[in-house]
């Protein structure tokens, strides 16, 4: 097992390698009463039950279960459950769920502990880690939401053998850009054959901690950790959630390679980097061109927009990310004509 500490506004580990039927067991002599949030697919695929301390709220897959309707219901199962202060919640499943576990904690009696065992690639990565919690809003993604971090994030790689090509190559998106803001090491073990996950996951995790422990509410410099994800979203919100995040990133990711060789005079063999490690694990690189009024407008939502002007997160070489401030929509164009499909 190896664990990394977090230092945020209460500081916890994260530990990689465990087993998350004995870390449940445990919590549960721990604590009086856990409820644990789990997907439908979740509960069936690991026979999650119900025990005198521990109770189930299902969830809807993926995306869907990030709405003010099912975090409503949370609440009323916590109600019903009868959670005090010194009760927790888990979050058991990919990033959507860790995130409406721990805003639920968040708000629960103005909240109460709670723990992440992320069973998706990008969740391990990222969504379960650093402590950004909420729910999309009709206008965008993660726009309602609270800074509260979990009281351990418990990574059980053995999940990974549960998850579908598709999804596990979705996640290796947040691991490469891991890679291209803070540890070139990274982008040297994707391109083996067989990928070590466990060192994988490890150094993301690492980067990530260590960005979080720097600016854990993002008043700047934990942006970095939004690179490609500007696009991503508009696209994530364009598809109405039908594309992985990891998938919308990795588009993303090549937008802001490409505005970074534009405005920042990235050099043009790391620009192509992108797509080689990309498409490796067959993850998008291009979209539709007619989508391009669309996204503009979607943009504009993004929550790094200042007094209406768009920032984005590029790069000036490999580990050395910058902001990008007041992005013109005659850059977003060009720069677009260069990933469309």
């Amino acid at each position: 097992m190896k664990s990394i500490k977090v230092h945020a506004e209460r500081d916890y580990k994260i530990e990689i390698g465990i087993s998350a039927d004995k870390e449940i067991k445990s919590l549960s002599e721990q604590y009086h009463k856990i409820l644990i949030l789990a997907p439908n697919l979740i509960v069936k695929k690991y026979g999650l039950r119900e025990s005198r301390r521990i109770s189930i709220f299902t969830t809807p897959d993926g995306e869907s279960q990030k709405n003010v309707s099912v975090l409503n219901r949370v609440w009323q199962r916590c109600a019903q459950v009868g959670l005090e202060r010194s009760d927790a919640i888990i979050g058991f499943g990919g990033g959507a769920t860790t995130d409406l576990a721990g805003f639920s904690a968040a708000t629960w009696l103005r909240g109460i502990d709670w723990f992440a065992i992320p069973t998706s690639l990008a969740g391990m990565v990222d969504a379960a880690i650093g402590g950004k919690t909420g729910i999309n809003s009709p206008n965008g993604k993660n726009l309602i939401g609270s800074f509260y971090s979990p009281s351990k994030v418990l990574i059980d790689t053995n999940f990974l053998s549960t998850l579908t090509p598709r999804d596990l190559n979705a996640g290796m998106a947040e691991i490469i850009k891991c890679g291209f803001i803070a540890d070139y090491k990274i982008l040297n073990l994707v391109q083996e054959t067989v990928p070590n996950f466990e060192e994988l996951i490890f150094r993301s995790v690492k980067v990530k901690s260590k960005v979080v422990g720097k600016d854990f509410r993002e008043t700047r410099a934990r942006e970095v950790l939004n690179y490609g994800h500007t696009l991503g979203h508009a696209i994530e919100k364009d598809t109405k959630y039908k594309m992985r995040h990891g998938e919308a990133v990795a588009i993303g990711m090549v937008f802001a390679a490409e505005l970074s060789r534009r405005l920042s005079a990235l050099p043009d063999d790391v620009v192509e980097l992108h797509r080689i490690l990309l498409r490796k694990f067959n993850l998008p690189t291009t979209y539709p061109k007619n989508r391009i009024v669309t996204l503009q407008k979607l943009l504009l939502k993004d929550k790094k927009v200042k007094s209406g002007k768009l920032r984005c997160i590029g790069l000036k070489q490999i580990g050395k990310p910058v902001g990008i401030e007041d992005v013109k929509s005659s850059d977003i164009v060009h720069v677009y004509e260069r990933i469309v499909r």
